[in-house]
């Protein structure tokens, strides 16, 4: 698979770089399609791009937001990545968009995932745009290595939709979408930064298991082309 490299020099920058790539294949699915979607992630590197890409001017009445993963926690806890979208990108402008969220209050986590892949269902595939991140050890959404369902997730012939995972380290079960649903995304974009994480992503490069460094499913196997947008 081929990757494309954006470096910039410091967050700041990459964020409202990223931001006007982001916002310019949202208004283009609205122009052609009349709705677009996109699916973040979480963690606290995109707080800067998730605040300039909020404040961009597209019709966002007609964007659906969703995550590509998320904890099995309620909205208004700490950790959950639906409150860090909440008090970061669904502000401003932003506001007017339509969140798709992938906890709900089902009694489990397997109980929820069967909601929200129908939900999910109705936004049509691919995915306008698809962000990407990734963790030291080399995992992306919630493909763990170790993973209670990782080859499951990560497979081709998993369908589109959410599949729980749990982890050693990850705290609470996970919703994540599956690879199938992601990696066809119009644009797929992996934002990572620091000289740790361009480490992490040289040595996820080279040969090994997609089991030991999940992130090596999307590099060799998206059908999309990455582009990777990186800040020391």
């Amino acid at each position: 698979m081929s990757a494309t490299v954006h470096e910039f020099s410091d967050g700041t920058a990459l964020a409202e770089g990223l931001a006007d790539r982001v916002s310019g294949a949202l208004a283009e699915a609205v122009t052609s399609r009349g709705r677009a979607s996109i699916a973040v992630s979480g963690g606290s590197t995109p707080k800067a791009f998730f605040k300039a890409l909020s404040s961009r001017d597209i019709d966002w009445a007609k964007v659906t937001i969703t995550l590509v993963d998320e904890r099995f926690v309620r909205a208004d806890n700490p950790r959950s990545n639906h409150l860090l979208v909440a008090d970061n990108l669904l502000q401003g402008k932003a506001k007017a968009a339509q969140f798709l969220p992938l906890y709900r209050d089902a009694g489990s986590a397997e109980a929820a995932a069967e909601i929200v892949t129908a939900d999910a269902a109705a936004l049509g595939h691919p995915f306008d745009v698809v962000i990407l991140g990734m963790g030291a050890d080399g995992h992306t959404a919630s493909f763990f290595p170790g993973g209670s369902r990782l080859a499951e997730a990560i497979s081709p012939e998993t369908p589109r939709g959410i599949i729980t995972m749990e982890a050693e380290g990850a705290g609470e079960p996970r919703l994540t979408f599956t690879f199938a649903s992601l990696q066809d995304a119009r644009l797929l974009v992996l934002h990572i930064e620091g000289q740790g994480k361009k480490d992490v992503l040289a040595a996820a490069e080279g040969d090994g298991p997609e089991t030991d460094m999940p992130i090596r499913a999307v590099l060799r196997r998206a059908a999309t082309p990455v582009d990777i947008y990186w800040a020391p």
